[in-house]
């Protein structure tokens, strides 16, 4: 991140911290509300940019739960729309910035250290079932908790007998109501504070979700824990995501490994070269491939696939070589045997994006499947152990 901050030219400021995050099962969360307090403190307002889908709004959601606001500022502010189509975020929402005193700093300290001695086995039904739930979400499981929480105080019941009695002529469910009280900050509250801003998401030029209906934006960006998929294939044998990408594997001397990772809601089919063409014209827009939907007049507007030649050169059956980057869609591993060459020819939809990762994200993601699908390319898929994270780490220090 580092690296890739510096060669897009923000060499300016130096970055004061690089923070790995799941803003959806809460894992490092924590350690970014610390980190954030540590270099930033309430000095100046703070805003998340990125691109659309990134995860701004749901991060912003994660923090407006968190120390890093303002003890009663959640039951005022709304949460962030989180929505998998861009552009939901249509104005700048904010949540106050809380004041990180050496006394909050101290028992934000105490909470964290007491919850990082908490193990599995002692957590209570409620929790079991909550952190269970994550594991299924994703692979990094955290949990967020909140040191300041304003005491609420007991409900006043205003008994009103004309409210409650109606005569035969009358319809209950039409008696007039009393309007709700919105929350709102006071002035002490608000004069002296920094805000947290939540923008809305820069769109990417050369994105496949550009393309997209918002049901299909639905099935691509994933919603849950990605369970990697690999497939072996021989020369002159295709692999399709969707409708959406297509590799051909051209030449090489012996059979290769294409580990996908995308959604789960995405179909994968292995053909033939020579029957490659016929396929995608059969079942492109239609159920078999998912997305796109809505089968002819559907393709008739979307892009044809333009393709994209791809040498390589194996390092191990063990160890990805290299990462094929389908734009918003995910990508896909490949492995070799070492020097072994190879030619593919990599489609996607023309004006998405399509780029070659080396090194690869995850170069030991092929050892994790299963046993192979006798009769099939396929290998069984096996999701990988969920990290539950330690909040010792997450402490201020």
């Amino acid at each position: 991140m580092a690296a890739a901050c510096a060669r897009a030219g923000l060499r300016g400021a130096p970055l004061a911290a690089v923070r790995l995050v799941s803003a959806k099962t809460g894992f490092g969360v924590e350690g970014l509300v610390s980190a954030l307090q540590r270099s930033w403190r309430a000095a100046g307002d703070v805003y998340l940019l990125g691109a659309a889908n990134a995860g701004k709004s749901a991060l912003f959601n994660a923090l407006l739960r968190s120390d890093y606001c303002k003890s009663r500022a959640p039951d005022v502010v709304h949460c962030a729309t989180v929505s998998p189509w861009p552009g939901t975020t249509l104005g700048l929402l904010k949540f106050p910035i809380i004041n990180p005193t050496c006394d909050r700093i101290f028992r934000r300290q105490e909470r964290l250290r007491a919850e990082a001695e908490k193990t599995e086995e002692q957590l209570s039904d409620e929790e079991h079932k909550y952190l269970n739930r994550l594991k299924k979400e994703g692979y990094l499981v955290g949990r967020v908790g909140r040191t300041f929480q304003r005491s609420k105080p007991t409900p006043v019941i205003d008994f009103d007998p004309d409210l409650l009695s109606y005569s035969v002529d009358e319809d209950p469910g039409h008696s007039p109501r009393k309007p709700v009280e919105k929350e709102e900050f006071s002035y002490n509250e608000v004069k002296d504070a920094r805000w947290c801003f939540d923008t809305p998401g820069i769109m990417r030029e050369n994105c496949l979700l550009n393309f997209l209906t918002d049901k299909e934006v639905k099935l691509v960006l994933p919603m849950r824990a990605i369970v990697p998929r690999t497939f072996i294939l021989k020369p002159e044998m295709v692999l399709f995501l969707a409708a959406l990408a297509r590799i051909d594997y051209l030449e090489g001397e012996k059979s290769a490994w294409f580990t996908v990772m995308a959604s789960n809601l995405l179909p994968v089919h292995v053909t033939t070269l020579s029957q490659a063409d016929a396929v995608y014209e059969k079942y492109a827009g239609k159920e078999l491939m998912k997305v796109p939907m809505g089968g002819e007049e559907r393709m008739k507007e979307f892009p044809r696939l333009v393709p994209q030649d791809i040498t390589l050169e194996g390092i191990g059956a063990t160890e990805a070589v290299a990462d094929i980057k389908l734009s918003s869609a995910g990508w896909v591993a490949v492995t070799a045997h070492a020097q072994q060459k190879l030619l593919l020819r990599a489609h996607m939809p023309e004006g998405a994006a399509l780029s070659l990762r080396q090194p690869p994200l995850l170069p030991h993601i092929p050892n994790i499947r299963g046993a192979r699908i006798p009769g099939t390319a396929a290998y069984r898929t096996k999701k990988p152990p969920s990290l539950v994270e330690n909040l010792k780490a997450s402490g201020n220090r």
